[in-house]
């Protein structure tokens, strides 16, 4: 795994991950919850998801000519990747078609014809990422790909996904077991881990833990 990559991982499982007692949008119940939204909003967040995935973007040679995905999951991902790139145009799928002005669905980057990526930031069932490809289609873009931050295996949202997206392929950054799991050894206060934060924030230092805080080897304790 990549330097930032690890990063983000890290970062997810501190800002966005929480355990407990959560009713999803499926209806159903969980005792874990993923909010993708605070880390893809934090300032260091955003960076690294727009590298990851751009790295991915590109790993795979789709070559693109624009990422998007529905409103407002999506939001946050697509402003990022086409920041870092400098050359990817994004687009938003509103949930619904305006009912004003040129009532359009898609916003942003209207290119009919054009190779698009839909992100998503978390796949529980997929309806939303599905419903993004679904309109991207209808518009008039070639999807080569579709994407999201983090899946959540037991939901059974992949093979759905996969089914819509055919023939272009459906790639996770990280599966929620592995933000869980990156969670509990930030949490498990007899485990020292590497900090979110690269510098001590009492002494600028490089930071070793970040448990409670990020703090160097000086000051960790």
């Amino acid at each position: 795994m990549s330097t930032v990559r690890q990063e983000l991982l890290r970062l997810l499982a501190h800002k966005s991950f929480k355990l407990g007692e959560f009713k999803l949008s499926s209806g159903t119940t969980s005792d874990y919850y993923v909010d993708c939204r605070t880390t893809t909003l934090d300032a260091r967040g955003s960076q690294l998801t727009g590298q990851v995935f751009l790295e991915e973007i590109r790993a795979r040679g789709w070559k693109p000519q624009a990422i998007g995905g529905l409103t407002m999951g999506a939001d946050p991902i697509v402003v990022a990747v086409s920041v870092v790139s400098g050359e990817l145009s994004g687009f938003l799928v509103r949930k619904g078609e305006k009912q004003h002005g040129t009532r359009q669905r898609i916003e942003g980057y209207r290119e009919k014809g054009a190779r698009v990526v839909v992100v998503d930031d978390v796949c529980t069932t997929g309806a939303s990422t599905i419903e993004a490809i679904e309109a991207a289609r209808e518009f008039g873009f070639e999807v080569v790909a579709a994407m999201c931050l983090v899946e959540r295996e037991e939901a059974g949202g992949r093979p759905n996904v996969e089914k819509a997206a055919s023939p272009a392929p459906f790639v996770s950054i990280f599966k929620a077991s592995d933000v869980r799991a990156e969670h509990v050894l930030q949490n498990d206060e007899t485990t020292e881990v590497f900090a979110v934060s690269s510098t001590c924030e009492l002494c600028g230092r490089p930071a070793v833990t970040y448990t409670p805080r990020s703090r160097c080897e000086i000051h960790k304790n």
